[in-house]
Formats: C-alpha cells, structure tokens, sequence
C-alpha cells in the first residue's frame, strides 16, 4: 500500500475508455477458452530468435554507422539501436511472466542477453513490480497506478503536450525519475522471488563489459551507440508505449475500460515493432500466453464476436489522434 505523499499524487480521472475487447476469458465459448489453453506456456523458439534478431540488428547498424561515419548515419543507427533496447525490454516482460525460458537458468540467460545489457533493469526486480501490477490492478497497490499517475499521464491532452512530453524524454532529463519509479515496491503476497545469482553474476557481467572496453577502445562507441540511445530516445518510446498500455488515473477501472486494443499498420510495425505489446487487453486477460500468440487469440475473440470493431485504433497514430481529441473511431 502506498504512503500518503503517494496518495497526493494520484489524480482520480472518471473518463473511461470505449472498451473494444469485450471481456476476460469467461465471455468466451469452452471451445474457445480450450484453444486458448493450448497456446499458453513458454515459447523459447520465438523468444530466442526475436533476442538473436534484436542482437542482430544492433550489431549490423552500429557497424554500418561506422562504415558510413556521417552525422545522418548516426541518428539513424541511434534510433534503431533505441527500438530494440525497446525490443529486449520487452523480452524481459515476456520472461517476468515465464513465457521465455521455463527452467532454472531462464532468468539467468534473459539477465545476461537482454535485461542486464539496458543497465538498469533485472527479471526479477521487474516481475516483482510487474506482477504485482497484474494482481492489482488499478487498485491502490499497484504500482503502475502509483507511479503512472498525476497530470502527465493524464488525458486526453493537447498534441503540443503530448509532443512536449515525448520531446523532454528525448533530452534525457527524465531517465533518473524513470529509475526512481520503477524502485516502487511491490507488495510482498503478490511475488515469491525467484532464486537468482545477482549479487555475483551482474557486478562480474559490468566488470568483463568494462574490461573489453577498455581493451578494444571501444568506450566512445558504446555511449555513442548505446547508452545515449539508451538515455534519450529509447524513453521517448518506453513513454509512448506506456501511454498506449493503460488510461491512467482511473481508479479500480477493469481492463476493459482502461486497455486500449491498438493494432499497429505493417510499416509501423517494421518502424517500431512492440512484439505484439499493444494488443494489451489480450495479455493481461491471458497473462500465460506468449507474445507469439497473441494476434491467434485476436482472431478466436473476433470469431466470437467478442471485439468492439469500432473501438478498435488501427495504427499508433490513431491512437494519438484520439487521446488529442476524445473522438472514438479515430
């Protein structure tokens, strides 16, 4: 339970949002519900290549930038390098709910590729406050509706307040409050933590990243091409798909009445790809269910008639224009 200083800062919105999924799992037929069982558990297979295809990605643009050594190559290679800092960030969600690796060393690999490389993050530390978020949703315990809350989460807003936002991310000034939020603690009853090594295993990961930096000269490239990515643009886009996750401030709202469902056009899912993240009110009503499946569970609530058509944002800019102007159908 948060303290009072907290309870301050909430700002208590009543405006919900038009639901498009119409309901959990229990609106669903059992021939439904049944198909949907079977896509629930770990998905190591297309976990793993969307990690190696991040890696990939990474270590190409950041070589092709140097090959190209120009201004323009660099703000490119810097926003691809943020969209899959984005990209292993949410690997680390997947994880926090097991959906990666489901065996002791999963964790502990997830740690190593994707969670300890954005310097700043851990599955354990993340499915602590994650988890928690699940279990209470919108209520006074969770911490997403703690820290997520106040005037600027709070919409509908102008465009110009809504760009102003996005734009102080870009300058970096917002990434210690953006550490400081995630310190929220989670209630104790919600998350049994894991067993994990960080108390050796990440001080040795940064200790070995600063010895091969340091015998490479490779410290330059690194805050070029990562920790400023990292500091700037990547928040730009941690704060937009936050905006895109939940309507904030609304106390005790379901899912349904706070989770936008946003189906992204196919180049901006190549601009900026969210492993199916903005399908959201699918994930927290199957929480057991991979990122890999979500676009099958779409389709089994639009076989049954279960999706709210007109509710439905078709792209990220639609969604914007509805937050900058309340008009549904947008």
């Amino acid at each position: 339970m948060h303290n009072k200083s907290s309870e301050k800062s909430v700002l208590i919105d009543k405006t919900l949002l038009p639901p498009a999924v119409l309901g959990d799992k229990s609106v669903l037929s059992e021939t439904a519900r049944a198909e949907i069982r079977k896509y629930s558990g770990a998905r190591p297979i297309p976990f793993t290549l969307q990690l190696m295809l991040a890696w990939l990605i990474i270590v190409g643009v950041i070589s092709w930038a140097l090959w190209v050594d120009s201004i323009w190559a660099t703000a490119v290679a810097i926003f691809i390098v943020a969209t899959r800092q984005n990209i292993l960030g949410l690997l680390v969600h997947e994880q926090a709910h097991m959906l990666g690796y489901n065996h002791k060393f999963g964790d502990l690999l997830v740690n190593l590729f994707a969670a300890f490389p954005l310097m700043v993050l851990t599955v354990e530390k993340y499915a602590q406050v994650h988890l928690t978020h699940h279990r209470y949703f919108n209520l006074e315990n969770d911490p997403d509706f703690i820290r997520k809350s106040g005037e600027n989460w709070s919409v509908p807003k102008s465009r110009l307040d809504v760009v102003k936002i996005l734009l102080v991310d870009l300058t970096g000034i917002n990434t210690l409050k953006l550490i400081h939020g995630k310190n929220v603690k989670p209630d104790s009853t919600a998350f049994s933590a894991r067993k994990s090594n960080l108390f050796w295993v990440r001080p040795l990961y940064f200790l070995v990243l600063a010895g091969v930096l340091t015998w490479t000269h490779a410290w330059g490239i690194f805050f070029l091409y990562w920790v400023l990515p990292a500091l700037t643009v990547t928040q730009a886009i941690n704060t937009w798909g936050a905006l895109c996750e939940h309507k904030y401030n609304l106390a005790g709202a379901s899912v349904a009445d706070s989770t936008p469902l946003i189906l992204p056009r196919w180049w901006e899912k190549l601009l900026l790809p969210d492993l199916n993240f903005s399908m959201h009110p699918y994930h927290h009503y199957f929480p057991e269910v991979s990122f890999s499946f979500l676009p099958k569970v779409h389709e089994i609530y639009c076989r049954e008639n279960k999706v709210n058509q007109e509710n439905v944002f078709l792209g990220n800019y639609g969604f914007f224009k509805f937050i900058t102007t309340q008009k549904a159908g947008a």
